[in-house]
């Protein structure tokens, strides 16, 4: 199953790249439980270690010395070889921590049916890594099969950056954990934390387990258990409906003219209509509001309109009871935006090419972050000059009144982008050092606007969970290539909870009608609901969608919506708003086939379920998201469930 394989990249002084795997040694020996691999180039070599701590469970280790004038970028090690997945020929799947949980029945799916393929992680960063702290949440990742369950994990107090992911094989997959190191030219690496494998029975929630275990033993600084929590409003037990929409335009790439619900008091009707019938607390979340240019950061103030339109919603909100929020586009450095041409700007002439992330070889390249929207450069957070320019461009926000900022969308996870810059007063290479600064400045934020939550774009990644504590969850990407599950409520939920997200690039056609669907995964994972508005008050089926021949019948939505928020706040609520989730007992039900517009097909439950504890309680909650009524077959009982409707059973 295991093998001491391992792959090392070392970087020169002028950014080249030497690759070295075990098969490049000259010599290999064994003393014990260390594999000592000598003879590679520039004198390097390598101690590959693997102890066993039990019949179960053994912990891996690597240490490097390194005389040579390289430094070295990032390990991967262990590889673990499994089987083939259930799609591909065999019986597996795959658990990934991947945009709040996903099972994975196919190996390539996410290269042939998904636009989001497995990418080399590198300078510039891109919006789509899979690595941690990022898209990635928590640090494992699990192989399921009948015969053989094996978990991977890298237990990292520090909670540095890598990669935890799979490769496929002719054989089945590989799962890897890719570490970058952090380390200088010339500098030893020794792993400072275990690399666990663990054979293990049991189902998803049973892999999450382990890992639960570890970091309830290990918590970021500053985590604390919600009912325990001062910083959170008194809001956030309402769970109130997040309502997003524009002020310009109706998509990312549309005119950026004022739209039917700008000026923002144009939406007080609608915004109090949804409430009445929903009878739900809500929160405004508005997009293409910056006064700047939309998504293009970090300067967002003054809003579109100016301050005094902006108050006056703010005002009216507060006064009826509701929440204003807004989105912004965080680390970005916008020079030209490709939605309002007159918002141009020039870092060189400006000076600032400084603070902005280098390479390997020192130069600054354009980002990859939001091409279509914008160009420009991604600022490094970890200068002192780039946190100055990000802490005083958003200053003006974190005074303003406004009760939630998606602060840092574009940044996935809450991570920052990748550096290499000898002139910032960072370590060479990427490492634990960007999780550290970004605790610290987020920290530092969270003092500057003490009454605003802050989040980010996919839920928050695990060392920044004490910082933002309400984001924009993306696991509608997961349908591209697998089927999402709610790990990331099932290890976090009692520390923060997150609202469904916008929804952008969701991969189900427009006539599927699938916002019920969507909107029952979010609520079963006791995460708040959000609609996407049209100007004319109707709702859009995701954010981004160009497509509106088949809109969502607002009637049957906010229907549902009123009866799941009733659920909420009735006997559910202890459970869903900070109760423990833990593994449900099984649900025998009717399923219903879904494809996404790449033609990746599969079959989901009509009713999702999940399962909790709280005060001494523990009760499973079932959602039917469908327009039938539904009878499913639940601890040795059935429970029939009204179409667009919840229910809940003590156990």
């Amino acid at each position: 199953m295991n093998s001491h394989n391992f792959t090392i990249q070392l970087r020169s002084a002028n950014g080249e790249k030497l690759c070295l795997s075990a098969s490049d040694a000259s010599a290999i020996n064994q003393i014990d439980n260390d594999v000592i691999f000598t003879g590679f180039v520039e004198g390097i070599s390598v101690v590959a270690t693997a102890t066993p701590i039990s019949s179960t469970e053994t912990e891996w280790s690597i240490t490097i010395d390194n005389p040579s004038d390289y430094a070295i970028e990032w390990v991967d090690y262990p590889c673990v070889k499994c089987g083939k997945l259930k799609r591909n020929g065999g019986d597996a799947q795959i658990l990934s921590s991947y945009n709040e949980g996903i099972i994975i029945e196919d190996a390539f799916a996410r290269d042939t049916s998904s636009p989001f393929p497995q990418k080399q992680v590198e300078y510039p960063s891109e919006g789509a890594y899979y690595m941690f702290p990022h898209m990635l949440s928590a640090q494992f990742i699990a192989y399921l099969a009948p015969a053989s369950n094996i978990y991977l994990g890298a237990h990292d107090p520090a909670r540095g950056p890598k990669s935890i992911d799979y490769r496929a094989t002719e054989e089945g997959v590989e799962l890897f954990v890719k570490t970058f190191t952090g380390v200088s030219y010339g500098e030893n690496y020794s792993l400072t934390y275990p690399i666990i494998t663990k054979n293990f029975e049991g189902d998803w929630e049973d892999a999450a387990t382990i890992y639960r275990d570890w970091f309830e033993a290990n918590l970021p600084d500053g985590a604390v258990k919600i009912p325990m929590n001062p910083r959170l409003p008194e809001w956030y037990a309402d769970s109130p409906l997040i309502i997003a929409y524009p002020v310009r335009g109706i998509h990312d790439m549309d005119e950026m003219t004022p739209n039917a619900l700008f000026p923002y008091m144009q939406a007080m009707p609608i915004i109090e209509e949804i409430a009445r019938e929903t009878q739900t607390r809500i929160m405004v979340l508005l997009m293409h509001w910056e006064g700047t240019a939309p998504w293009a950061p970090p300067y967002v103030w003054p809003p579109y309109g100016g301050e005094e339109s902006f108050n006056e919603f703010l005002n009216k909100l507060h006064e009826k009871g509701h929440l204003l929020g807004v989105y912004c586009s965080g680390f970005g450095w916008t020079e030209q935006s490709n939605l309002i041409a007159e918002y141009a700007r020039s870092a060189e002439k400006e000076g600032l090419l400084d603070v902005m992330c280098a390479g390997p070889d020192g130069k600054v390249l354009l980002s990859k972050i939001c091409t279509f929207q914008r160009s420009g450069y991604d600022i490094c957070p970890a200068s002192e000059k780039g946190r100055k320019i990000l802490r005083e461009a958003y200053s003006p926000l974190f005074s303003s009144g406004v009760d939630y900022a998606q602060i840092l969308d574009q940044n996935h996870g809450g991570a920052q982008y990748f550096c290499y810059s000898r002139e910032h007063g960072h370590p060479a290479m990427p490492g634990s050092w960007m999780t550290s600064n970004m605790q610290t400045l987020l920290t530092e934020w969270n003092r500057l606007a003490p009454s605003m939550l802050m989040g980010c774009e996919s839920a928050a990644a695990e060392p920044f969970t004490p910082n933002l504590l309400f984001s924009d969850n993306r696991f509608e990407l997961n349908y591209y290539f697998g089927r999402p599950v709610p790990l990331y409520a099932f290890i976090y939920h009692e520390y923060l909870r997150n609202f469904m997200g916008n929804q952008v690039s969701c991969p189900f056609p427009v006539k599927d009608g699938t916002l019920c669907m969507r909107m029952a995964h979010s609520f079963v994972a006791g995460d708040a609901l959000t609609v996407t508005l049209m100007p004319n008050g109707e709702f859009m089926p995701n954010w981004g969608c160009r497509d509106f021949s088949a809109l969502p019948d607002k009637a049957t939505h906010l229907g549902f919506i009123k009866r799941l928020m009733e659920f909420y706040r009735g006997p559910a609520k202890q459970f869903l708003f900070a109760g423990r989730m833990v593994k449900p007992l099984p649900v025998k039900c009717p399923t219903i086939s879904v494809t996404t517009i790449f033609g990746y097909t599969q079959e989901l439950p009509a009713v999702f379920s999940t399962a909790w504890e709280a005060n001494g309680e523990r009760a499973q909650i079932f959602v039917n998201h469908t327009t039938e009524t539904i009878t499913c077959r639940w601890n040795n009982q059935e429970i029939t469930i009204p179409a667009l409707s919840a229910e809940f059973r003590n156990f």
